[in-house]
């Protein structure tokens, strides 16, 4: 073994246990290290959990060596989002209004998935307030820093998340995406991030931001992703709108992309201005599938700019999640979302529905564009990360993050299945990423073709370098 551990991939930290190169304690001491190391640098970490992560490493080590493994991802150091309920510590949500207080004694179901298969918790990772915004601060952590430039934000709302994975902090994190949370910070931070079908992954305790919301993988590569996706999805009773069994991603996921009617929107017709340096790299993103099969056609979906309903949701949801909440807590919030929940508020339920019908609308447009596409594939974001601690690039002249974000937010509408992957850095060196689109239920043909890219090296970008954290 060449690299560290803290640079190889759960697949590749699975082959090693199996071989008995390492161990999972060993594995799990190094993603503690590196932990450390880089928390001072990006504050990815709410909550760094070296005494469980060893005794769950040492649990698997024992598994390990009498060959009775508990799953796919047994001995596997991960990291959680602190929106996702993790037993046996608080879920603060990134907010000076939820008590540490109670016992803390449930996992969400993803959580609980990942615990039956025996993968390690190494620590919690930062989010915005309630995961609220397209960027990583909050009131009750501070600011979260990108790994590749330390005066930029990580993304959000699963900034921490992210900036862990790329660091190797944890090979693999869950994140939550209600407009892009999960791709933001993926494409910023130079990963794979994904937002399966609504419904794939059980959500429990429900989000305030109703079906917008899902739970995904963020990992090193798509093959990770879909191992992650396999052990997260199914049945989970708490969850009255999870979609069910389904079958295993990883069936199929070297089948490449030949043969996939594909439809390229650079910028859906002409309605978000990209810049070049991302342009040019997802162009050649796109000429990567083309080469390995793929038939590319330039083609625009037909939708309008969804943002007012977006808005209307979104804003809603944030105004019924602090509605409990005295005069006095509600000046401890992040003034942008006492912004937008004072906005929601004011809605009327007409509004709220004439929003739900133009998600619809937008659905069924989705849908007829994919009668003729297997994938859509678009720019993941129009930019590259800009200045830490802003919710907006500054003199950009907007207001708020969802003016950045046009390419994500519209596939929370539709529940698409969406997934970014990086596809080079711009001139600055900052990552960049395309995203991959498919109709509801294909997360494993976008997991295919996010593979495709992977193996065929059109996936790599230069791994970050901060100070005091090389392997």
């Amino acid at each position: 073994m060449t690299s560290p551990l803290t640079d190889l991939t759960a697949r590749q930290l699975l082959a090693g246990y199996a071989q008995g190169d390492f161990s999972p304690v060993d594995a799990t001491r190094a993603a503690l290290e590196r932990a450390e190391v880089v928390q001072p640098l990006v504050n990815a970490f709410v909550r760094i959990d070296a005494e469980g992560a060893l005794a769950e490493a040492e649990a698997s080590a024992r598994r390990w060596h009498r060959r009775e493994t508990l799953g796919l991802l047994d001995g596997v150091p991960l990291t959680v989002k602190d929106i996702l309920l993790q037993r046996g510590t608080p879920t603060l949500r990134g907010s000076r209004t939820v008590s540490a207080d109670g016992a803390w004694d449930e996992d969400a179901p993803s959580v609980a998935r990942l615990r039956a298969h025996g993968a390690v918790f190494v620590g919690r990772t930062t989010t915005p307030e309630f995961g609220w915004k397209g960027v990583t601060d909050s009131p009750l952590h501070g600011v979260t820093r990108n790994p590749y430039d330390l005066s930029r934000t990580a993304g959000g709302s699963s900034g921490g998340s992210a900036a862990a994975v790329a660091l190797g902090a944890g090979a693999v994190s869950i994140g939550t995406d209600g407009g892009g949370s999960v791709r933001i910070p993926a494409s910023f931070c130079g990963i794979f991030g994904m937002k399966p079908t609504y419904g794939r992954v059980p959500m429990y305790p429900s989000s305030p931001f109703g079906t917008l919301s899902h739970v995904g993988p963020m990992a090193r590569d798509a093959a990770d992703a879909a191992l992650m996706l396999d052990v997260m999805s199914g049945e989970d009773w708490r969850d009255w709108s999870h979609l069910g069994a389904a079958r295993s991603v990883l069936e199929g996921l070297d089948e490449g992309v030949k043969g996939l009617r594909i439809g390229y929107s650079a910028s859906f017709g002409g309605q978000v201005a990209v810049r070049p340096s991302v342009a040019a790299a997802v162009r050649r993103a796109v000429t990567a599938l083309a080469g390995l099969g793929a038939h590319i056609e330039e083609s625009d979906p037909d939708l309008a700019d969804p943002v007012e309903a977006f808005h209307t949701l979104w804003f809603s949801g944030a105004a019924r999640l602090v509605q409990h909440l005295r005069a006095e807590q509600r000046e401890l919030l992040d003034p942008g979302l006492r912004e937008i929940c004072e906005k929601g508020a004011r809605h009327s339920a007409l509004e709220y529905l004439a929003a739900v019908d133009a998600r619809m609308d937008l659905g069924r447009r989705l849908g007829r564009f994919h009668t003729s596409y297997d994938l859509l594939v678009t720019p993941t974001l129009p930019i590259t990360a800009f200045s830490a601690g802003v919710e907006v690039p500054a003199g950009s002249g907007l207001h708020r993050w969802t003016g950045w974000t046009p390419f994500t937010y519209p596939f929370n509408l539709t529940q698409q299945p969406a997934a970014t992957v990086p596809c080079g850095v711009d001139e600055e060196g900052l990552p960049v990423g395309v995203q991959l689109i498919g109709p509801r239920h294909a997360d494993g043909l976008v997991l295919r073709a996010a593979h495709a890219l992977y193996e065929s090296g059109a996936a790599e970008v230069p791994a970050p370098r901060l100070p005091g954290a090389a392997g």
